[in-house]
């Protein structure tokens, strides 16, 4: 088997799990009506139906913490398999559940496991799959997560939410299985100084072409080097001390701040609105419910061939242009149709062109997810410097799980009170702020090396250093 088959069948178990992920991110389109509806065996009001939808943001959090603890001790292979069996019970409960704090609970379960490998996925097709490979499979998972919400809102016209419950565990069994073949990560066995196992595992990932041999080579005496400079171990206090001294730093403020405002712009672009409420926008842009199951599964198709194609862009084009022009050129298509949709609702415009405002939509959708959506997520493994990574991913990860979990809790009530054109109108505004702030901080990473990144942050602009022949690599390789 080649090196790519391998890294292809290894990465395939992070791309199943984000699926999943999708499936629960847009599940809320076939519980919620179901359970609104005046038959329903367990009614809920809008507070409920607000709090089942925004619930796996919040619990994401304590699965970044655990993620983070489970993955340094256990290893990524261990870790993964083991934060994931949460989602599956969760799906269980749900599945059986006859009440709404059952129901909250499947969700919460599903949030954790959720958080707690987002960033693990990314770490885990960072250290497996070679440098060629890594972007496309990182992109890969945005583009899986539409894929996941697609399949929920087809089998929504077919099934009830309780059988869609138990079709949504698929993913997260087969990924188990593909999951235990995997071996473990040599990044992480090189940290533990199990460098023979480390040299085993990478060849076995990466083949033994120069190129990974050099990889190789650098990634062993960066951790002899480190593991010759370890100290005694730090007290919890001391650590403690650590971890606040960090927030004083200009080299991990400067990355968190832009992390943060990237994060707002994902989720004001509807990354994760959308999904979770995409047949009630519909439905009350072309007032039809039969409509708007065609409508939005059109949409789904778009955003999900849309999100493989940023993987592309992603690898042929400057992030900041890419970023700042479909970014713009969103918050633009973005204002024309809520200002249609309000000329539509002050009785200015006929109502029987639906077809316009749903195309702008899908235009706008397009634009959203060629590079607000993908690159936010990119610059999360780009930004923060080695000794600041695990403490800014984690920091990053509980903004980004209680961004989810506001725009998940505010949006019923703004699609209730503003309707369809004020609430993305609201949104449209916050991203217009967020690329603004983006386009004066952000610096371009793209073929910039992360330690040429790391040092900007640091010095405030880029060396020019590209010419400097590379040193020779002496470290002598285990046999």
């Amino acid at each position: 088997m080649t090196p790519l088959y391998k890294q292809s069948w290894a990465v395939t178990a992070v791309l199943l799990n984000m699926v999943g992920q999708g499936m629960l991110l847009s599940y809320t389109t076939s519980l919620l009506p179901a359970l609104q509806a005046p038959d329903s065996p367990i009614p809920i009001d809008l507070q409920t139906s607000s709090w089942l939808s925004s619930s796996i943001g919040i619990a994401g959090i304590p699965g970044f913490f655990i993620s983070s603890a489970l993955m340094e001790r256990y290893g990524r292979r261990i870790a993964h398999f083991i934060l994931m069996v949460p989602g599956l019970l969760g799906w269980l409960l749900i599945y059986a559940g006859n009440t709404v704090p059952v129901l909250l609970m499947g969700r919460l379960l599903g949030g954790m496991s959720a958080g707690a490998t987002v960033s693990l996925g990314a770490i885990v097709i960072g250290e497996y799959s070679s440098p060629k490979y890594r972007g496309m499979f990182l992109t890969l998972k945005t583009a899986s997560v539409c894929l996941g919400g697609m399949f929920v809102h087809i089998l929504g016209h077919f099934y009830d939410w309780r059988t869609i419950a138990m079709q949504a565990m698929t993913p997260y069994i087969i990924s188990l299985a593909i999951i235990w073949t995997w071996p473990e990560s040599p990044a992480w066995l090189a940290s533990k100084q199990n460098y023979e196992k480390c040299e085993k595992n990478f060849y076995y990932l990466r083949g033994n072409a120069a190129e990974a041999q050099r990889e190789l080579e650098d990634m062993l005496q960066s951790q002899m080097s480190r593991a010759s400079q370890t100290t005694k171990q730090l007290s919890l206090r001391q650590k403690m001390i650590e971890f606040f001294k960090k927030f004083t730093k200009k080299n991990f403020l400067g990355p968190m701040f832009i992390l943060l405002s990237s994060t707002v712009l994902l989720e004001a672009s509807g990354r994760h609105i959308f999904p979770a409420y995409a047949l009630q926008i519909i439905s009350e842009i072309t007032g039809s419910k039969s409509q708007s199951y065609y409508y939005t599964l059109c949409i789904d198709a778009i955003i999900t061939v849309s999100a493989v194609c940023s993987s592309i862009l992603v690898n042929v084009m400057r992030r900041r242009t890419l970023l700042l022009s479909t970014g713009l050129a969103a918050c633009s298509v973005l204002m024309v149709v809520c200002t249609y949709l309000f000329l539509v609702a002050r009785g200015f415009i006929s109502e029987d062109y639906h077809f316009i405002p749903i195309g702008l939509f899908v235009m706008y959708f397009i634009l959203a997810n060629l590079g607000c959506s993908p690159i936010p997520v990119a610059l999360l493994g780009e930004l923060y410097p080695l000794e600041h990574r695990g403490v800014g991913s984690a920091v990053t990860g509980v903004f980004i799980s209680l961004g989810v979990n506001l725009a998940l809790l505010l949006t019923p009530y703004l699609l209730v009170s503003i309707k369809v054109y004020g609430t993305f109108a609201v949104l449209g505004l916050v991203m217009a702020v967020n690329l603004t702030i983006l386009y004066y901080t952000l610096p371009e990473t793209k073929d910039r090396t992360l330690q040429e990144i790391e040092d900007y942050f640091v010095d405030g602009q880029f060396k020019d250093n590209r010419n400097i022949k590379e040193s020779q690599v002496t470290v002598k390789m285990l046999k």
